[in-house]
């Protein structure tokens, strides 16, 4: 049988879904924090389309772990900071070293140098966002997040100068 129409985007995540794929949801204090784990293509894309859920006007901290530059901006248009990830995606995905966070009052989305993703909020409606997407709530996460010093990721100018020129196109200034 021939499918017609849009696939529902839960099931095109969950398609592509590894054993591994998955994510633990707490609260403490009134603060919900998710932790994803997934490839790091997914990791990174999903990154990017969860940031369309946050509101007109974001901040940003970017932390380049190889060149020890960081980069921070309020009150960012997200079209143009969503723009601006959507040309890293690949550099991220394939080299990582890089921490990117972006935030708002209520909701701050966090890609680590691992490429794991933290999401926290005042809000239990990340966990509904993130089922819908095909990744599945455990009680614990196969983690890649380890101790590595700076040195030992691997080079990667082409990522060193896109994050540079990212910050440069959003107007973010040195920390």
């Amino acid at each position: 049988m021939l499918f017609r129409g849009k696939q529902p985007e839960g099931s095109i995540w969950r398609r592509f879904r590894a054993s591994s794929d998955g994510f633990t949801f707490d609260e403490h204090d009134g603060i919900y924090t998710a932790h994803v784990v997934a490839n790091a293509e997914r990791v990174v894309d999903l990154f990017w389309t969860l940031t369309d859920l946050l509101g007109p006007a974001v901040d940003v901290h970017i932390d380049d772990l190889r060149s020890g530059r960081s980069w921070h901006g309020e009150s960012l248009p997200l079209p143009d900071v969503r723009d601006a990830i959507a040309r890293l995606r690949l550099l991220l995905a394939r080299f990582g070293g890089t921490q990117v966070s972006v935030f708002t009052s209520e909701d701050q989305l966090s890609l680590n140098e691992h490429l794991e993703l933290y999401i926290y909020s005042k809000s239990d409606k990340w966990l509904y966002l993130l089922e819908g997407r095909g990744l599945e709530e455990m009680d614990r996460v196969q983690t890649r997040s380890w101790r590595i010093k700076r040195q030992a990721f691997p080079a990667a100018p082409d990522l060193v100068n896109a994050l540079a020129g990212a910050s440069e196109r959003l107007g973010l200034g040195h920390q």
